[in-house]
């Protein structure tokens, strides 16, 4: 029970890596506030955490817009009293170049992945910061590091959030509030059947592709959750302002 009296806030909670990370964190006995844009899905993931005797609640959130942030963090505060961990994992995904990348795809992109986690850290900070102590994480990429193909929008939000860390643990450190991202390869998520189809690319082609690294394989979201829970526990208590890959040696091949 590594987060027992823990109160977690996750975006992009109600699929993939957000969902494995809010019912791992569960698991570890945090309590759960979980924001997305799909109540159906979100919903879901309460009655998953709940029938294993955690304690979660969904908040519909568009993280791009300012105000509905704000009163997400408002509604956690309410009903829990306190947020100890921040994790800033929504983000949108378009395979395209930067000539092909329409005005709407590159704000939708970097408006979901960079503006949501400044909105939400804006609005958590402050509580943060009056108890000295938290932990924030945001979700980056490998692309965030190194860059990828056809992937102009989405690599220039990871790379940004990569930065961003790093000034956040250099501003909140004194604050007592940690700063970390952690920086995914592939995940067999729901991003990685719809990126293959809007490439064109047989299902097989792709994830020869994508399991083309030292460990010959994509990742689950579980083991990014395990990376998750690490930075957010009292585990890493020396750790801040750091890009934790993991990615199957992606980056280091």
């Amino acid at each position: 029970m590594r987060l027992k009296g823990k109160v977690a806030l996750i975006t992009g909670g109600t699929s993939g890596i957000g969902s494995a990370t809010a019912k791992r964190f569960g698991s570890e006995g945090a309590a759960v506030a979980i924001i997305g844009r799909s109540v159906e899905r979100g919903e879901e993931v309460v009655r998953d955490i709940t029938a294993n005797g955690g304690e979660a609640f969904f908040i519909r959130c568009d993280v791009r817009v300012a105000d509905e942030c704000r009163k997400a963090v408002d509604q956690t505060l309410q009903r829990f009293g306190k947020i100890d961990i921040l994790f800033n994992n929504a983000g949108v995904f378009h395979p395209k170049t930067v000539p092909d990348c329409t005005e709407e795809e590159w704000d939708e992109t970097i408006d979901s992945s960079l503006k949501g986690a400044f909105l939400m850290s804006k609005y958590v900070l402050p509580s943060m910061i009056e108890r000295g102590s938290g932990s924030i994480i945001h979700t980056s990429s490998g692309w965030g590091i190194q860059g990828g193909d056809k992937a102009a929008a989405y690599c220039a939000a990871k790379g940004g959030l990569i930065v961003m860390t790093k000034a956040m643990a250099i501003d909140h450190g004194p604050e007592g509030v940690r700063v970390n991202c952690v920086c995914p390869g592939d995940v067999m998520t729901p991003m990685l059947p719809d990126d293959a189809a809007k490439r064109g690319m047989s299902w097989d082609d792709y994830m020869a592709g994508a399991g083309n690294r030292p460990l010959g394989r994509v990742g689950t979201a579980q083991e990014i959750a395990n990376a998750v829970l690490f930075l957010a526990s009292d585990e890493s208590s020396f750790v801040t302002g750091t890009a934790l890959v993991v990615d199957g040696g992606g980056v280091a091949d």
